[in-house]
């Protein structure tokens, strides 16, 4: 292949271009992203491009590497750089061009040196292109700046890390996997599977009609609708989805959880945080080691565990288990029952509220075991029966059983020292709240996505820039 084309500038006080994110792209990604339920819109055009020249800043050495490698539709690009930030751009074309920008602060001894001795190079593989850039001066992190731009066709498939750096990507149809050892990644809508990791940056990705292994070792993670199987890991961030068609693995060392929509089984965990998912069509499974857990609608066989929030559940459709150690717990049930089955609320330190269509037939079994200061309290339409129970240690629990319409499955209601209330519910009223939660949850995910990626263009912005004087 014919080798890559340097241009090399003189320092100049006037051109001290960093690349950036826009606040258009970001706006336009938010819009993707964040309006949770409707279509996520398709990417626009790039996602980078220079930042405005900077007045009096110190004077910069400059070089430009240039090459074309041809290439068609299906083919892939294995992308390997030492240091710096990639930008996939896509196009209608059957060749792969690159660009490399190389930048340095002219005051180094060997600010020339650094420039030289980057080198990219590329050549054609069996499935595609190989594209691989090196940093032969020594201690070249941190005192040269290099992002590689690199155009392909859109149909392609693609394999990039960089030791260090942003990577960026426009729509894609085809597979990708990109990592970073710890910078930021941002792509448009990937028709086909993805992985996307980092060391300890954020991850914000569009639709992907595949499936989807996003790991970042302390950033968020933000993504709009996966058509297969989510497995995302935070270490400490916040994990933010509008919808994941397959099984969804979600788990963050400490951030939130949010999810508007799962469409099978959903595995969440957060060491710290809250846990909010809007429609749950399958199997639930639920843990927060201190916050609270809301779902607005239950479809499936649910497993929730907090150990110091409350567990507030808008329609309950199906056998549910719910337990936590500080907070109450609020379940509003329809009727009829999707997936009948036994359901069990308890609370350690709180109080349980349970809202229950008047026709629907069920065994109710509820209990507090301190029962001298707290109390059951039930609709007269529902006629239960309630006795006491003094314990060896002086304690005295109350207990109210009872069947309601010829009973049914046993909803089993525990607290310790709570109160517990079983009310009549309204089923016009309840429509309004599963609407109002719905929005609420729409609106706030939007709120938090547009703060997040406000967040990271300044972020962005100052991390591109090399060090001033």
């Amino acid at each position: 292949m014919p080798p890559a084309v340097s241009i090399e500038t003189v320092p100049s006080w006037e051109d001290a271009s960093v690349f950036a994110f826009p606040e258009a792209t970001l706006r336009a990604l938010l819009t993707a992203v964040a309006i949770v339920i409707l279509a996520v819109p398709a990417a626009g055009d790039g996602l980078h491009k220079r930042a405005q020249d900077r007045r009096g800043a110190a004077p910069r050495f400059t070089s430009e590497l240039y090459g074309s490698v041809a290439t068609q539709d299906g083919d892939q690009l294995r992308l390997i750089t030492d240091l710096g930030n990639v930008i996939i751009h896509t196009q209608d074309s059957g060749k792969l061009d690159y660009h490399v920008h190389l930048e340095t602060d002219s005051s180094q001894r060997d600010a020339r040196e650094l420039l030289r001795k980057f080198r990219i190079t590329s050549r054609r593989a069996p499935d595609g292109v190989y594209l691989s850039g090196r940093a032969y001066g020594r201690d070249s992190s941190g005192r040269l700046w290099v992002t590689i731009f690199v155009n392909v066709p859109r149909s392609y498939n693609l394999d990039v890390s960089t030791g260090g750096g942003n990577i960026e990507m426009d729509n894609l149809n085809g597979r990708a996997s990109l990592s970073t050892a710890g910078g930021n990644i941002f792509t448009g809508n990937i028709d086909g599977p993805a992985h996307l990791e980092t060391g300890g940056g954020h991850i914000s990705v569009k639709n992907v009609s595949g499936n989807l292994i996003a790991n970042t070792g302390g950033g968020h993670i933000t993504a709009g609708s996966i058509g297969g199987n989510a497995v995302l890991h935070t270490s400490g961030g916040h994990i933010r989805v509008t919808s994941v068609e397959g099984v969804a693995h979600l788990d963050t060392g400490g951030g939130n959880v949010t999810l508007a929509h799962s469409g099978a089984e959903l595995v969440a965990s957060t060491a710290g945080g809250q846990i909010e998912v809007g429609e749950a069509v399958g199997l639930v499974h639920a843990r927060t080691g201190g916050g609270g857990i809301r779902v607005v609608r239950l479809s499936g066989p649910t497993n929730l565990q907090s150990v110091g929030g409350s567990i507030y559940l808008t329609q309950v459709d199906s056998a549910v288990k719910a337990s936590t150690s500080a907070g109450g717990i609020t379940a509003w049930f329809v009727s009829p029952s999707k997936q009948p089955g036994t359901c069990e609320l308890q609370s350690d330190d709180g109080d349980i509220v349970v809202y229950l269509p008047r026709q629907l037939p069920v065994t109710i079994d509820a209990q507090i075991q301190l029962g001298d200061e707290h109390r059951v309290s039930f609709d007269p339409a529902f006629p239960l029966k309630v006795s006491y129970d003094s314990s060896s240690n002086g304690a005295r629990s109350v207990r109210a059983e009872g069947e309601l319409n010829g009973g049914g499955e046993v909803l089993r209601l525990r607290t310790v020292a709570g109160n517990i209330r079983v009310a009549v519910s309204d089923a016009s009223k309840q429509m309004q709240l599963y609407k109002q939660q719905m929005e609420q949850l729409q609106q706030q995910m939007q709120q938090q996505m547009e703060s997040q990626l406000r967040a990271l263009e300044d972020s962005q912005q100052s991390s591109d820039a090399p060090p001033q004087p």
